[in-house]
């Protein structure tokens, strides 16, 4: 599991440690500060980012619309992104509404404000249609990764890192090597965005990571998966035994 990474670009260092200070104590990954427009694009280019904070203004200029504009028309360049401001200039507003950041926040910001931007931003980016909602948390799918929310922060789980999924009730349990989720949607639902040829499924209330498989025992009806993992193998998914070695 990883850290949502984000990077931030603000050049009045009391507003970028204020914001340091509350994304990692709501575990996100500061993976750098710019304070200037080539400083950014530096820290973008050379860095994993997963979300952008963009203050508008860098030493008197709009340079964060600038970068903004960049990244939206560089190809594979687009990562979500919020605007943070204390400027009411209207027409730079309207030129920063032209790159179409996910929120656009006032200073002085408050901790709630950019924890739900953030959070906003995420699964508005990956469309709404992938978004699974319940009273605690909810769920954003990307190809590569969950977004899974906890408390008042998201978690990035790598899809490649779940080892199987478990129906339970209205619920799907999501187990990695080093933590358990509980989401509320279908199996059904949750396999769609699952890549089939990764994913198998092994009984109705169970799909699994292949490459988690470490052995199949037929007569058991069982899948034994990384970190002794026991999950059912019922005769209508039996097909699986064709692609694994097979325990008599």
């Amino acid at each position: 599991m990883d850290n949502i990474n984000v990077l931030i670009i603000e050049d009045t260092p009391a507003e970028s440690d204020a914001l340091s200070k509350v994304l990692i104590a709501n575990n996100y990954a500061i993976v750098g500060v710019a304070r200037t427009y080539a400083e950014a694009l530096d820290l973008f280019y050379k860095n994993t980012i997963d979300i952008v904070i963009i203050d508008v203004f860098l030493d008197g200029k709009p340079e964060g619309v600038t970068f903004a504009e960049t990244i939206t028309i560089v190809p594979n360049g687009i990562k979500p992104f919020v605007f943070l401001t204390s400027s009411k200039d209207r027409q730079i507003f309207e030129r920063a509404k032209l790159t179409k950041p996910f929120s656009f926040l006032l200073k002085p910001f408050n901790e709630l404000e950019i924890l739900y931007a953030l959070e906003m931003a995420v699964e508005k980016f990956y469309g709404q249609t992938n978004v699974f909602l319940n009273e605690d948390q909810n769920t954003v799918i990307s190809e590569e990764y969950l977004f899974i929310k906890k408390n008042k922060a998201l978690k990035k789980v790598r899809i490649e890192d779940i080892i199987y999924v478990e129906v339970e009730d209205r619920y799907c349990n999501i187990i990695t090597d080093t933590e358990k989720f509980v989401v509320l949607m279908s199996l059904t639902k949750i396999s769609q965005f699952l890549n089939p040829a990764k994913f198998s499924q092994t009984h109705r209330n169970y799909i699994v990571n292949s490459s988690k498989i470490e052995e199949i025992i037929v007569n058991d009806n069982l899948v034994v998966l990384k970190g002794n993992h026991k999950i059912t193998l019922s005769d209508k998914y039996k097909d699986l035994v064709r692609k694994f070695r097979i325990l008599r």
